[in-house]
């Protein structure tokens, strides 16, 4: 603390030389001007003395006869003047402190914790719709309504805490972690389960509903496989009503399919030319300025580098500085030579296949042939593959008076 109050005062690192420095020493502490640090130097003494007893030293200096050369100065009084002398760098300084006195009244950042069932894209458009959003005032922020409506509009949340942190608004959930109870005896208007492709049922097991064909059987596409209504018969072997689920099996079907890929005999390649510009920008949240700049080539890349200053990463501000690189190319045709054409098809047949076995599709058989035609390479493929059986449709409904009118008649 006494330091601080010294650099506000101002202090100096003077020189006593002559007949009496030791005289003049004493005649200060006499009349209380503080004296420190004092140091014996060659044929005289250095030390430090605050501005105000400085200019009390002149009877003293007189009456003992001694010199006294200021070495150093020191403290707020002598930074200032100097400081006014560079009208751009105050100006600076003082738009920086405004700045961030304006921007610490503002919302940069949202923070979200605890969510693991909602997403964070569906909360952000939450907060959005209820006017919470990046660079709102802080002052238009009710805390405990926000609680409030997160709570009313999610159910899963069982607990929430909002707060401000600087410019950050962090949000800390918690979500309900036993699963909701389901009703065993919901009512459904029932399904059945059909073939996707013409095959032969390879394997069955059916847990709920009445299987309509055997492992071996062969079907066409759309064949009733499982009905999705059971008959509850009477003691006389009549059916009395239907009951109607969703029919639920592992059924497998083995099929042949085909697929097809093409490719043009000749493509396009992007060839670097070396040439380069770049253009310097300032991004402000959304908002991106930069120096009007006509097209630097006729055609080329951009590559983006982008940073944020430490004293913006700070505060949680969107403001960032970046360099765009514009990196020309050409165009340049090439035909594909036997080599290229067979590894193209190849990557494009191997992500097709990739594709069926995340459908649970398993390959049996693949005959694949690769031919070139006056404008194109094509690749045949026929393959044998067993998949599971997804395709369902509405079960349909009978009424029992009716159907046994009919009989009748």
């Amino acid at each position: 603390m006494i330091r601080i109050l010294k650099y506000l005062r101002g202090y100096l690192r003077i020189r006593v030389r002559g007949f009496s420095p030791e005289r003049f020493m004493n005649l200060c502490s006499n009349r209380g001007i503080l004296l420190w640090d004092i140091v014996r130097e060659d044929d005289g003494y250095c030390m430090y003395i605050s501005l105000k007893g400085f200019w009390e030293l002149r009877p003293i200096v007189k009456k003992t006869g001694t010199r006294v050369a200021v070495l150093e100065r020191y403290g707020l009084p002598f930074f200032l003047p100097g400081l006014m002398k560079r009208k751009v760098f105050v100006l600076g300084m003082a738009l920086a402190v405004i700045f961030w006195l304006w921007s610490s009244g503002y919302v940069w950042s949202i923070n979200l914790y605890g969510n693991y069932r909602i997403t964070d894209d569906m909360f952000m458009s939450f907060l959005e719709q209820n006017g919470v959003t990046v660079g709102m005032n802080r002052k238009n922020l009710n805390i405990g309504e926000l609680e409030k409506r997160i709570r009313r509009n999610f159910p899963l949340v069982t607990w929430v805490s909002a707060k401000l942190d600087g410019t950050k608004l962090i949000i800390d959930l918690k979500e309900n972690d036993v699963p909701p109870v389901e009703d065993d005896e919901k009512e459904t208007a029932g399904t059945d389960l059909v073939a996707d492709y013409s095959g032969v049922v390879v394997s069955m097991i059916v847990r709920s509903g009445v299987p309509k064909v055997s492992i071996g059987d062969t079907v066409e596409a759309g064949a009733l496989l499982v009905e999705g209504k059971i008959p509850i018969c009477n003691d006389d072997a009549t059916v009395r009503e239907y009951r109607y689920v969703d029919a639920d099996a592992d059924i497998v079907l083995e099929y042949g399919i085909s697929h097809t890929e093409s490719l043009p005999l000749d493509y396009v390649k992007k060839v670097y030319t070396g040439r380069e510009k770049q253009s310097r920008y300032l991004r402000f949240g959304s908002s991106r300025l930069s120096l009007p700049r006509s097209k630097p080539y006729l055609v080329y890349d951009s590559l983006i580098r982008e940073s944020t200053p430490i004293v913006f990463k700070k505060l949680s501000v969107p403001v960032a500085m970046g360099i765009c690189t514009y990196r020309e190319y050409q165009n340049v045709e090439y035909k594909y030579t036997d080599e290229e054409a067979e590894a193209e098809l190849t990557k494009k047949l191997n992500d097709f296949l990739a594709s069926l076995e995340e459908k649970g599709v398993q390959i049996i058989e693949k005959n694949v042939t690769i031919s070139m035609y006056d404008d194109r390479w094509v690749l045949e493929g026929g393959f044998m593959v067993r998949g599971p059986v997804k395709k369902r449709i509405p079960t349909e409904k009978v009424v029992i008076g009716e159907s046994e009118e009919d009989d009748r008649q």
